[in-house]
C-alpha cells in the first residue's frame, strides 16, 4: 500500500491540481491531494499526500509558509498578478527606505482584503468566478498572520520592481500584501513572481520537479517526517494497540503531549500510528491510520 508524502516543485504555467494529476499518474494512486494551493504563476512547495494519508493534509496547510515574490510597483492589473490585465500605469519613484518604512505596518496579526480572484465564496459564488463574469463585491477584510517581511531589492526607474521575503500564515494573499504595501506608498502594483520555498519546515531542496516524477519514490516521506512540525509521543506496544483502535486515554504516556495542539502518536519503530490532541486529562484521536 503505498502512502505517503512528496514535496513537488511546481512550474510555472500549470495549476496545483494539474501538477497533483501528474502525481497521480506517475504513482498510480488515485486518492492524492495537495496540502495549500499555488497559483498557475506561481512555482515552489506543493506538498502531495498520496493515499489515505490526505486526511493529514490538514495539520501540514496550517503551518507557516515562505515565499519570495517579485512585484511591479505603478501598474496595477485586475488580478493583482502579472496574468491579468492592466488596468492602470502611474510612476512610483521608491526607494528601499521608503518599503522598509512602511514594512511594519503589514507584520504580524494585520487584516487583509481577499482579492477578486481567490476561492472565498460570496453568496455561494466563488470570488474568481463572480470575477470572470466581469463583476466585483464588496469584501470584507479578514485577519492573517504575517511572521516575517523582508525587503530584498527595489530595482531602479519609475516602475520599479521590488523584490522581497515573507513568511505568513494560512490564508493570506501574497499579492494583495504587494499591493497593499504599494498603496501605503500611493500607489499599485502587481505580482510578477512567486516562489514558495516551504511550508513548516518541508522545504523546497527535499523536493522533486514536476518534470522529473519518473523518481518519486526516491522522494517519499514518510507519514510521520511530513508531520516533523508536530511534537511527537513515543509508546509501547499495549498503548499502540489502543491507538490503533482510536481509543481515549484517560493515563498513561500517550499523555505525555502537549496540553493543546495535536502531537504524534509513534511506536517503537518510529512509524506514525495516529495524531492526537489532548483535553485536560483526556487524550483523544483526531486521525488514526490505519494499519
Amino acid at each position: 500500500m503505498t502512502r505517503g508524502f512528496l514535496i513537488v516543485d511546481k512550474p510555472s504555467g500549470i495549476s496545483s491540481n494539474q501538477a497533483v494529476a501528474q502525481v497521480r499518474r506517475a504513482t498510480g494512486v488515485k486518492k492524492v491531494g495537495h496540502a495549500g494551493t499555488l497559483d498557475p504563476l506561481a512555482t515552489g512547495v506543493l506538498v502531495v499526500g498520496i493515499g489515505k494519508v490526505t486526511r493529514l493534509i490538514r495539520f501540514i496547510q496550517d503551518r507557516p509558509k515562505e515565499y519570495f515574490a517579485t512585484a511591479l510597483f505603478g501598474v496595477s492589473t485586475d488580478t493583482l498578478d502579472a496574468d491579468g490585465a492592466v488596468l492602470d500605469r502611474v510612476e512610483m519613484n521608491v526607494s528601499r527606505e521608503d518599503l522598509e518604512a512602511v514594512v511594519p505596518r503589514f507584520v504580524g496579526d494585520i487584516k487583509q482584503v481577499p482579492p477578486m480572484v481567490s476561492a472565498l465564496k460570496h453568496e455561494g459564488r466563488r470570488l474568481y468566478s463572480i470575477a470572470r463574469a466581469g463583476e466585483e463585491v464588496e469584501r470584507e477584510a479578514r485577519p492573517v498572520q504575517v511572521y516575517e517581511l523582508e525587503i530584498l531589492s527595489v530595482g531602479p526607474g519609475p516602475f520599479p520592481e521590488v523584490e522581497f521575503r515573507v513568511v505568513c500564515g494560512k490564508g493570506t494573499y501574497v499579492r494583495s500584501l504587494a499591493d497593499d504595501m504599494a498603496a501605503a506608498l500611493g500607489g499599485s502594483a502587481n505580482l510578477t513572481a512567486l516562489r514558495r520555498t516551504r511550508i513548516g519546515s518541508l522545504g523546497i531542496d527535499r523536493s522533486v520537479r514536476a518534470d522529473d516524477l519518473g523518481s518519486w519514490q526516491d522522494h517519499l516521506l514518510s507519514p510521520s517526517e511530513a508531520l516533523a512540525d508536530l511534537p511527537v509521543v513515543e509508546v509501547g506496544e499495549e498503548t499502540a494497540s489502543g491507538v490503533r483502535h482510536g481509543m481515549q486515554f484517560l493515563a498513561g504516556e500517550i499523555l505525555d503531549g502537549p496540553e493543546s495542539g495535536p502531537y504524534r502518536v509513534v511506536g517503537r519503530d518510529g512509524e506514525l500510528l495516529a495524531v492526537y490532541t489532548r483535553s485536560g486529562d483526556i487524550a483523544r484521536p483526531e486521525v488514526v491510520l490505519p494499519v
